[in-house]
């Protein structure tokens, strides 16, 4: 039987000499690896009380629409500054060269709410702990980060301490 890992395309030296990329698009392209990501997503949640499921931009929105679907709760969107239509609250935080904002629609999040927060993807944390933020400054209580990779040289993990956190595989290294 297959795993998520081997799904997986490593590509050596990308972007830079060094880094070995995990490239997800082959887990997508396979409807057999696709679906056994989402069931190993899932099963992080097997026994978490969570009322919604919140995902963000883009990779978020591809592993979190799904469970959520089957496990019949609300999906939010957390976007790029200006990309929601609505009125937002936005958190900004830093990049390895510069900083990104992220929003969510002031109404997308009730207090009390228990907020799964999911991401393809845990490396340094950041965009991750500035969702988290943004769902605590709306009231609402992050209850569990799932993400299907993570990079554990980046020492994301750390960063997300507070919380807690799932992942489907986990790399040494960045």
């Amino acid at each position: 039987m297959k795993k998520v890992e081997d799904y997986i395309r490593t590509i050596p030296d990308f972007p830079e000499p060094g880094i070995m990329f995990r490239d997800i698009t082959t887990v997508l392209q396979d409807p057999d690896g696709f679906k056994l990501a989402i069931d190993e997503m899932a099963a992080l949640l097997d026994g978490v009380d969570f009322d919604v499921i919140a995902g963000t931009e883009s990779r978020g929105f591809i592993f979190g629409t799904p469970l959520a679907y089957n496990m019949h709760k609300p999906f939010v969107l957390i976007r790029k500054k200006g990309k929601l239509p609505y009125n937002t609250i936005g958190m900004e935080y830093d990049l390895e060269y510069g900083k990104a904002e992220i929003e969510m629609h002031t109404d997308s999040i009730t207090p009390g709410q228990k907020v799964v927060l999911v991401d393809d993807l845990i490396a340094t944390g950041g965009t991750m702990e500035a969702a988290a933020k943004l769902v605590e400054k709306l009231g609402g209580n992050v209850v569990k980060l799932i993400f299907l990779l993570e990079l554990a040289g980046l020492e994301g993990r750390k960063r997300l301490s507070q919380y807690d956190v799932g992942c489907v595989v986990t790399y040494p290294g960045k």
